[in-house]
């Protein structure tokens, strides 16, 4: 029996502005209007029964956006802050040791990778079976199409008898020269981040290996903190999710490194099965690029672009027309509230540039104009001085804090749906193009009481409009007792 584990963390930056901390690239529709994570989910569930994935407690809601169609049950780890993949692994075999299954097959598979061909891919999960069983860690390596400085390299040797191939090394990111020599060589593969082993084999080797790691996370998985109850909107999802979230302090202590520096490069018994189908870390914008088809000058277009007299040109554009004239070898990634443009060359820089942005406070280095809320999401329209205008969507049956403000009144229009609003003693409802004005200091709650999501326009007006500026005091989402509070 398989339990996939999907590692969902991460903050893409390789692929700002669409992909941002806040939001990043595994929760981007970036392929048929479906995310990475959506479409990691639908390969990996038929592959067994169980699913755990292992995300950051701030995308708990994205995720469970992700399995409102996905059948079955999931048990969701909700890590309060990142330590890389040694750390989530060790939570993950921990949690299956807890719930009874130490001997099942655990297959860690990144949230983020796009492989087209999902029967090739679970063909390729069953060949490693005989040798997780037999006690090795089994990791999965993409036959090379080209040598590539982008990915790490593993080396393999002769054919074990239990199908899989040994592991002699493991080689990091190389330069140009040392890709084309390993390439001829004709012995690796490129290293894809996918393991499968028992979880008590994961165990064995993490205390051999990286003792530290896993005492941390033993001590921080046990006394698993209780998450509320979940609104009644969830209630209409497929999976039944168990949210677990380790004790902040304990996991916090522990060190931050990677499965493969912590223990793959030590272990003794590591085996490997190559995959030969399509697959993509979609790791920058040019590899976003190649998922897309090109016109006969070389160029690749995405929503309302434009690229008369360009070769070799991607445009991302899919709220505006984005025209790129007589350009070459450019790509060019529209949103809503930031730009980028850059020679093909120069994509492996692009987080360098987030960085820069972030030492600069530059908040579109972080959050989108349009967050997502685990009752639905807002668009900040438009911000001047004492007001701001913000597009609000809320899903059926969800509903925002009872809340209040120190320096700011509301005026709310309904534009589609139905709004249930709570203001001081009262509670009505408002229909399409009605509205109504919460003045300052006064309690108030927002809710969608129909089975169609609601949007409004929110025009805030006051001497201070930041995100601060909420006292909840009621909250479905176990927010109230934050303080302050930085969300609505």
């Amino acid at each position: 029996m398989i339990t996939p584990v999907v590692l969902c963390g991460g903050s893409g930056t390789r692929l700002w502005p669409l992909s941002r901390k806040s939001f990043p690239k595994q929760f981007v529709p970036l392929i048929n209007g479906k995310s990475l994570l959506q479409l990691t989910l639908e390969r990996v569930r038929p592959l067994g029964p169980g699913l755990m994935i292992v995300t950051a407690d701030g995308h708990r809601f994205m995720v469970a956006d992700a399995l409102q169609e996905m059948p079955g049950a999931a048990q969701v780890i909700l890590e309060p802050v990142g330590r890389n993949t040694a750390a989530a692994m060790a939570l993950a075999a921990l949690l299956s040791a807890h719930n009874g299954e130490p001997d099942t097959l655990l297959l860690f598979c990144p949230s983020d990778h796009h492989i087209p061909d999902a029967q090739a891919f679970a063909r390729t999960i069953e060949q490693g079976v005989p040798a997780a069983e037999s006690g090795a860690i089994v990791t999965f390596g993409i036959v090379p199409s080209a040598p590539s400085t982008a990915y790490g390299y593993i080396e393999h040797g002769a054919k074990r008898d239990d199908g899989a191939h040994e592991v002699r090394r493991f080689v990091e990111k190389p330069n140009a020269e040392q890709a084309l020599q390993l390439l001829l060589s004709g012995e690796v593969l490129w290293n894809a981040g996918i393991f499968l082993c028992r979880a008590s084999t994961l165990l064995q080797a993490l205390q051999q290996h990286a003792p530290d790691i896993l005492a941390n996370c033993r001590e921080a998985l046990p006394a698993t903190l209780a998450c509320p109850p979940e609104p009644a909107a969830a209630a209409r999802r497929s999976t039944a999710i168990e949210w677990i979230t380790p004790l902040p302090g304990a996991f916090a202590a522990c060190r931050s490194q990677s499965i493969d520096y912590a223990v793959m490069e030590h272990h003794a018994d590591v085996a490997v099965v190559p995959y030969p189908g399509a697959w993509s870390d979609v790791g920058s914008w040019n590899a976003v690029a190649e998922l897309s088809p090109t016109d006969a000058d070389g160029n690749r277009i995405e929503g309302q672009g434009l690229a008369p007299l360009s070769r070799d040109t991607y445009i991302h554009a899919p709220h505006r027309p984005v025209v790129a004239l007589g350009t070459h070898n450019l790509l060019i990634i529209d949103t809503p509230d930031a730009l980028l443009v850059a020679h093909r060359d120069s994509a492996e820089q692009v987080k360098d540039v987030v960085a820069q942005l972030e030492r600069q406070r530059c908040a579109q280095a972080v959050v989108h104009r349009k967050v997502a809320r685990p009752w639905g999401w807002y668009d900040s329209i438009d911000l001047g001085e004492r007001f701001q205008v913000k597009r609000i969507g809320v899903r059926p049956g969800a509903s925002l804090s009872l809340q209040k403000h120190h320096h700011r009144a509301e005026h709310w229009i309904v534009v589609k749906g139905t709004a249930e609003v709570t203001c001081g003693s009262e509670t009505f409802l408002l229909a399409e193009n009605q509205s109504t004005y919460i003045p300052i200091g006064e309690l108030h709650r927002l809710s969608n009481p129909g089975k169609l999501e609601l949007e409004m326009i929110e025009v805030q007006s006051g001497s201070y409009l930041g995100e601060d500026d909420i006292v909840r005091i009621e909250d479905s989402y176990g927010r109230a007792t934050l303080n302050p509070v930085t969300t609505p």
